[in-house]
């Protein structure tokens, strides 16, 4: 009995420190600059990774359009020490202020959508800095159906945990 609970407790350890090992930081948090056109620009970012190479990650918008976003990300490693790909997709809400012109009154109008990424992800070797950068196009289906291809991002992200 105690064979095995050796046993048991070796290979859960393994497995666990080599699920730590396959990504490079396991939390990052950061600032991401977009251009103006998508509803999700620029923004705050928070990755989570949930396994070794698929992240959960959260942007922020803040400002006009004010914009909360989510996006399951799968990174895949590229020949470069901490350098990936990844790729995803996820969904948004965003609220834009609309003015009538008639009666001067300004209202805040919903947004919903769907958004995919494709990018590169590299975090630096000593230093607990990320950078990335992406293509998120967006397809806004609620309140009005537009699709925004010029999504192109910039992100730099204090990382941290492994």
């Amino acid at each position: 009995m105690k064979k095995k609970l050796l046993f048991a407790t070796i290979l859960l350890s393994t497995i666990f420190a080599n699920s730590l090992n396959a990504q490079d930081y396991k939390t990052a948090l950061g600032v991401r600059l977009s251009s103006a056109a998508p509803m999700i620009n620029n923004s705050i970012s928070l990755k989570q990774f949930i396994s070794d190479k698929t992240a959960i990650e959260g942007l922020f918008s803040f400002g006009d359009p004010l914009a909360l976003g989510a996006l399951v990300e799968f990174h895949k490693p590229l020949a470069s020490a901490g350098l990936t790909y990844y790729y995803g997709g996820g969904g948004y809400v965003g609220f834009v202020k609309k003015t009538n012109a008639n009666t001067q009154k300004t209202s805040t109008e919903p947004n919903f959508g769907a958004q995919g990424v494709i990018g590169l992800d590299y975090k630096f070797a000593n230093v607990p800095l990320n950078l990335s950068l992406d293509w998120k196009p967006e397809l806004n289906i609620v309140s009005d159906i537009n699709f925004e291809p010029a999504a192109i991002g910039f992100t730099a992200r204090f990382t941290f945990g492994k």
